[in-house]
């Protein structure tokens, strides 16, 4: 294998495994959104209080990792239930504008938090995998990234199966589609949005404890949500798939154009893709068509 053609195949490995990450973060958001109609801008927050808390439970109270990243996901589950049973749902039919400031208001809220809880440095903690490697096909690549594969591509899978096959999931797509049928229908509507929130806090959790010791345990980790957004335009606002293949396609341009492209762009590319398929195709690769003519 030559050396360019090796370091491309490199930059993809890299970026499929940072794509899955925004792809988490984007398929938390999209679950929200298509269930409640609520761009949850404190999704990214969920994420912080995850890394943290992770952080805490290995580093401080000397847990086993996995035991800790358990615990992780549970607590932010339970953190973002409350957060829709005790405050979202009281905006229930409220203009879109009410959930974007209240959940903008939260995020504030949970990342001071955070910052008074655990002060403002930065800090690590070690995983399973920390400093090894394995080559692959003249590769090396990281274990962590391996892992960080394989996780998403479970969680994806779990998720498939658990809207196809079971009665709750069933129901969160039915309260998705049009909550008022579903309530004649049985489904307890409120309960069943509060439960998707939860659901989309335990992947958040799981995409914080994954992000965290590629970066850092920091509160700037929220601005993955940023690169989320961008994935969920490409790939098509409200499109589950589309969250995924948006979340790698992001991951891929990132690397490439580090490379690539001019110094610095890579910090600004995602921008200019959402920027560009707003323009050229608004609905994204995957989403519906839906507008009107004025």
């Amino acid at each position: 294998m030559s050396e360019s053609l090796q370091v491309f195949a490199q930059l993809t490995a890299n970026g499929v495994a940072v794509g899955a990450i925004y792809a988490l973060v984007a398929l938390g958001l999209v679950l929200i959104y298509k269930a409640t109609e609520v761009l949850n801008f404190a999704h990214g927050d969920l994420l912080v209080v995850a890394a943290f808390s992770a952080w805490g439970l290995i580093t401080v109270a000397g847990l086993p990792f996995w035991l800790a990243v358990l615990l992780t996901v549970l607590i932010t589950a339970a953190m973002a239930y409350a957060l829709d049973a005790c405050v979202i749902r009281r905006i229930a039919g409220q203009p879109q504008f009410a959930g974007v400031m209240l959940t903008i208001a939260l995020a504030f809220m949970m990342r001071g938090l955070v910052s008074m809880v655990f002060g403002p440095e930065s800090r690590n903690y070690a995983t399973p995998w920390t400093n090894s490697t394995t080559r692959i096909a003249g590769l090396q690549i990281a274990d962590l990234q391996l892992v960080i594969l394989c996780m998403s591509l479970a969680a994806t899978v779990t998720l498939y199966l658990f809207f196809r096959h079971t009665r709750l999931g069933i129901a969160m797509q039915a309260a998705s589609q049009n909550q008022l049928a579903a309530y004649l229908n049985g489904v307890r509507v409120k309960r069943v949005n509060s439960l998707v929130w939860a659901l989309a806090g335990a992947i958040a959790a799981l995409a914080g404890v994954l992000l965290a010791p590629i970066t850092l345990v920091d509160t700037t980790l929220w601005l993955v949500t940023l690169k989320a957004l961008a994935a969920l335009v490409l790939g098509g606002f409200g499109s589950i798939p589309g969250a995924i293949v948006g979340g790698l396609l992001i991951g891929l341009v990132e690397q490439y154009a580090g490379v690539y492209l001019p110094q610095g762009t890579k910090d600004i590319v995602a921008y200019l893709v959402l920027i560009v398929v707003l323009i050229v195709r608004p609905h994204g690769l995957l989403g519906e068509a839906h507008g009107r003519r004025v």
